[in-house]
């Protein structure tokens, strides 16, 4: 952990903490929005799941939030995503045709006693990963987002004994827990950590 935790110190002594601070506020700032900014994140989290940050980000910017509700057809919907050059048009047409029930989400979700649980129980296609995600980008900074790049780090750097082939629930939040020391150790939440942790492994800052 000691190796790690200097790496993230580095970063978080240079300039590029300001990067980080400056995509924080903006994650602050879009769960201050309503109901269909907090719909279009969800729909965001549902396409990047097995594929990539990046194609989620232009599907988004492509559809906005009226590309993901004004379809009552589900084919229709997976037709546009096929031309949008989405690889799962079908699945992901599904997982947004269904959520389109909740497009209340935000209203929704300040109801619950934990969001997290809500949206995992609630939401086709909506597991830890993509639950963690979207409240990180709406401003809750307390969970963990467990991709392939932050438990790549994890056991690179012998936290964890292996990258598991899959997370359930218990495996998830002992991870997280993981994470939990390593963010007291650094003082940092774990949405903060998360955008170090991507960045050593990527070299990028996304959502």
């Amino acid at each position: 952990m000691e190796h790690l935790i200097e790496k993230v110190e580095d970063l978080k002594n240079s300039k590029f903490r300001k990067i980080v601070d400056k995509r924080l506020n903006e994650f602050k700032e879009l769960g201050r929005k309503g109901n269909e900014e907090w719909f279009s994140e969800l729909c965001f989290c549902l396409l990047t799941a097995n594929t990539s940050a990046e194609l989620g980000i232009r599907i988004q910017k492509e559809f906005e939030y009226k590309g993901f509700t004004k379809y009552k057809n589900e084919k229709d919907l997976a037709n546009k995503l096929k031309k949008a050059k989405y690889r799962f048009y079908n699945r992901r047409a599904n997982f947004i045709n269904l959520a389109n029930r909740y497009k209340n989400l935000k209203n929704i979700l300040l109801k619950q006693k934990d969001m997290r649980e809500w949206l995992v129980e609630n939401i086709k296609g909506i597991g830890y990963k993509e639950a963690s995600h979207l409240l990180r980008n709406v401003g809750f900074f307390d969970y963990a987002i467990l991709d392939k790049h932050i438990l790549r780090i994890l056991a690179e750097e012998k936290l964890i004994d292996a990258i598991p082939n899959s997370l359930n629930r218990k495996r998830y939040l002992e991870f997280e827990k993981v994470l939990h020391k390593l963010c007291k150790r650094i003082k940092m939440t774990q949405g903060e950590l998360d955008l170090y942790l991507w960045y050593l492994k990527t070299g990028k800052v996304l959502k």
